[in-house]
């Protein structure tokens, strides 16, 4: 794994995040972990690369995506998808706790996102340099 930066959390914090987004080369990386929050920037690769269909149970989220074109899927249920939109760069993607979600990247480049989680997700970091299996 290379980790790209530095888990500056719980110590104050400037960056161009958008930037860093579309630097990543990681899965996953976190980029600072707090008490209450965490930022993480991941990088999905094209021809269908994804999330996957995940739920949160205790976390609500935010995406922004930096680079790329996604599909977003969101239901109460895993095989009970309700929302469905296409989401390009610079766009923002809420996710509730307790919503089942996905987003595949349907674009001709890598999508680039960081991602907001309330509260803290991942282990301070963290650094995946592919899709967990």
């Amino acid at each position: 794994m290379v980790k790209q930066f530095k888990d500056s959390g719980k110590q104050p914090f400037v960056a161009n995040l958008v930037e860093m987004a579309k630097l990543n080369e990681n899965y996953r990386e976190a980029i600072w972990t707090g008490e209450e929050f965490q930022i993480t920037l991941m990088s999905i690769p094209t021809g269908g690369g994804d999330i996957g269909m995940e739920i949160h149970r205790d976390h609500d989220q935010m995406l922004y995506l930096a680079a790329g074109t996604g599909k977003v899927q969101m239901g109460d249920a895993k095989d009970q998808i309700s929302f469905e939109k296409t989401v390009t760069a610079e766009q923002t993607v809420i996710v509730p706790k307790n919503v089942w979600h996905n987003i595949t990247n349907i674009g001709s480049e890598e999508m680039k996102v960081f991602s907001l989680y309330a509260p803290v997700k991942h282990p301070a970091d963290v650094v995946q340099e592919n899709k967990p299996e």
